[in-house]
């Protein structure tokens, strides 16, 4: 399932505003934050607001915070509430349509991606954490992961590191 991006930045504008902890966040501060343009952080916003995600105050000290406690939002909340809204700018779309009696395997598929997405509210996505998935369930350590990635050197002149061990025994 691919999330179509004004989503992606309405969950990370979430997790932004759960962070400014009740205090109003300009919308201009938003979009450096996201590194979104403003034109585009207040579409976020508008579509945010008009879902009820966000509580928005106009005016020269206006910003907008979240409109509950960030533990309270569901990540699958938000990603139905925007998918939604991006079709034709309904909120829902024409179950009746030719064709769509065949589509009740996709809408599952859908209804189980949300299920796990409503796993994780917007407030673990502020910590930046994601519940069940630690080093420690994967069984390796952090330092572990960091080793497995780093580079490997290589030698100069095309010696090997046995040979680099012989020669320097002789």
């Amino acid at each position: 399932m691919r999330l179509n991006k004004a989503t992606t930045h309405a969950i990370r504008a979430l997790a932004v505003c759960a962070g400014s902890e009740g205090e109003l966040l300009k919308v201009s501060d938003l979009a450096e934050q996201l590194e979104l343009t403003q034109q585009n952080a207040f579409k976020i916003v508008h579509l945010l607001s008009r879902a009820g995600f966000l509580q928005a105050t106009r005016g020269r000290n206006g910003g907008v915070r979240l409109s509950r406690p960030a533990g309270e939002i569901r990540v699958g909340e938000v990603v139905r509430s925007m998918e939604a809204m991006s079709f034709d700018g309904s909120e829902e779309s024409d179950a009746m349509a030719p064709g769509t009696a065949a589509l009740g395997l996709i809408d599952d598929a859908f209804e189980a991606f949300l299920a796990v997405l409503n796993q994780t509210t917007i407030a673990d996505m502020a910590r930046g954490s994601k519940p069940g998935k630690t080093a420690r369930s994967t069984g390796r350590s952090a330092t572990a992961k960091k080793e497995q990635r780093a580079p490997r050197k290589t030698l100069k002149a095309g010696k090997s590191r046995e040979a680099k061990r012989t020669s320097a025994r002789v």
